[in-house]
């Protein structure tokens, strides 16, 4: 018979060790701080060693606690992944992905159809928002996430690597000009990155990069969304400096224009799922199909040299 400590304070020790705070764990369990404490303090008795160094503004990991972590948050996954494949043979099979808005609609949705198609036992929910979801806590299976670092305790392969490039609509101008100057007259468009830390492409950097007139001798159109901004460039307010990851389809399709000029390199769209949340089946064939869908794309997308 194996010897285990209580469960409840086997899965308050691995919250708090993953959400490095008591007050998280306690959240995530419904449970009081106070309770959270007396598990782990129960827990260390039982060991005989701390597993936490307890300040009044954090509390981290002992040498101990970074042992024991890793196996009890495999040993999580291994159950939820249990649970999940025998949900998976009672109906339907499911899974759900979250990705940032703009990707969702201007990249995942025109290809979704494909996968629906080809796979038709298999529901595909998407939860398009510009927070960064914690996969162990929400119903999302695997995350798109663009230019964030995976932690150590996820899979992730890179998906796509983006360019930022100039581009406008063919309604902007008369003729199919790619000289930027040729739409000088109009605001540059541009948006408001969510996540500050990512410090994106910018109308100075494209500026300087090819040659123009500094930042201050245009005007500029902002919003405070990426889809807002694609949505206004299509509509002809201005040229507006996106990934080409958002506007390549519409590019080759003849409905936008990319201007001449550098390319600045942006960041990497990567798949990221918790390890062995793959052997899901509806979870493995999206994967698969993701990077298929991801293959073709850059095969069928110019090169272009980084600025």
């Amino acid at each position: 018979m194996r010897k285990l400590p209580p469960l409840n304070s086997l899965r308050a020790f691995e919250a708090a060790a993953r959400n490095r705070s008591f007050t998280a764990a306690a959240t995530e369990l419904c449970v009081t701080v106070t309770a959270i404490s007396h598990q782990i303090r129960h827990l260390e008795e039982q060991l005989g060693q701390k597993l936490f160094e307890r300040t009044p503004r954090e509390v981290t990991l002992t040498d101990l606690g970074e042992k024991l972590y890793p196996g009890l948050r495999d040993g999580f996954d291994r159950f939820a992944d249990a649970f999940d494949r025998l949900r998976d043979t009672r109906g339907q099979e499911s899974l759900t992905v979250t990705t940032t808005r703009a990707f969702a609609e201007r990249w995942l949705m025109p290809r979704l159809l494909s996968f629906t198609s080809a796979l038709p036992g298999i529901d595909v929910h998407v939860e398009a928002t510009e927070e960064l979801v914690d996969l162990r806590r929400s119903s999302a299976d695997v995350a798109i996430r663009y230019g964030h670092q995976p932690s150590e305790d996820l899979s992730s392969a890179l998906l796509l690597q983006d360019m930022y490039c100039p581009v406008v609509s063919l309604g902007c101008a008369t003729t199919s000009s790619q000289e930027f100057d040729e739409y000088k007259g109009m605001p540059l468009l541009a948006y408001k990155w969510f996540n500050r830390g990512l410090s994106g492409p910018s109308w100075e950097q494209w500026l300087q990069a090819a040659g123009k007139p500094p930042i201050e001798t245009f005007r500029i159109s902002w919003f405070n969304d990426e889809s807002l901004a694609i949505h206004a460039m299509e509509r002809g307010m201005g040229p507006l400096l996106c990934s080409d990851i958002m506007t390549e389809d519409a590019t080759r399709e003849r409905r936008l224009i990319r201007l001449d000029g550098p390319a600045l390199p942006g960041f990497g769209y990567h798949l990221t799922y918790l390890q062995g949340r793959r052997r899901k089946r509806p979870v493995a064939r999206f994967c698969d199909w993701l990077h298929a869908q991801a293959a073709e794309f850059v095969e069928q997308r110019p090169a272009r040299a980084a600025a």
